[in-house]
């Protein structure tokens, strides 16, 4: 089955399909190097937090921004997108160096992500709006249905260990991965892993706060039923 039989979306313009598929790594073998993904994926970015952003003001109407700008962060998260990509296999179409691929790129978080959003930006250049909203809509629907409001103004740690815990008394730990940026200004990135396999991945001003958003990631992908 084709990419585009995957995404149930036919392109207008092979060369804009071709353009989102293509990693920037192939400018390290292919000389003089085509067009990657990386401006589509720009546009692709922000077209998908319009079309999230509009779908949860209709959703929820009773919610004010803080709780809409947390559910749509769930919704558009690296890992979030990436799980999303992984349903229709994006990974194998994309074009990418035989290194890239050697080193497990068809299956990294932040080549499916930009890819997603390469391909929604390319959607919406080759046929409009409506179209890009809805596959982007079919994309994420998954991330969209799980969507739980009480976990954006409550405690995201603790539903995923009372989750886990109902499958087994192990529960899920927290590791800081990178820190980065000056002392008054860090940046932590953390990873949260439930019987030795990574759930999801956040990042934060402060180590409290990057372990909450790698529980809300692992919230939206599930991936502990995978």
């Amino acid at each position: 089955m084709s990419i585009e039989e995957r995404l149930n979306y036919t392109f207008k313009s092979q060369t804009l399909l071709n353009e989102a598929l293509s990693h920037p790594s192939l400018s390290s073998e292919i000389r003089p190097a085509p067009p990657d993904n990386q401006r589509l994926e720009y546009l692709g970015d922000a077209v998908v937090e319009l079309v999230i952003s509009t779908h949860l003001y209709h959703r929820f109407p009773e919610f004010q921004e803080g709780v809409l700008t947390k559910l749509r962060a769930s919704v558009v998260s690296k890992p979030a997108l990436a799980a999303a990509a992984r349903t229709i296999d994006l990974g194998s179409a994309l074009f990418m160096s035989n290194g890239e691929s050697g080193s497990g790129g068809r299956n990294r978080d932040s080549n499916l992500a930009d890819a997603l959003e390469a391909m929604i930006g390319a959607i919406y250049l080759d046929s409009g709006l409506e179209a890009a909203i809805e596959v982007s809509l079919q994309l994420l629907s998954n991330q969209l249905e799980s969507l739980n409001p009480k976990r954006s103004q409550g405690n995201a740690k603790g539903e995923l260990q009372e989750i886990l815990q109902k499958l087994t008394p192990e529960a899920p730990s927290y590791e800081v991965i990178s820190e980065e940026g000056p002392p008054h200004d860090r940046t932590f990135v953390c990873e949260v892993t439930w019987r030795g396999k990574p759930l999801g991945q956040g990042s934060g001003p402060s180590k409290k706060s990057a372990e909450a958003k790698a529980a809300q990631a692992a919230l939206t992908t599930q991936i502990w039923k995978s």
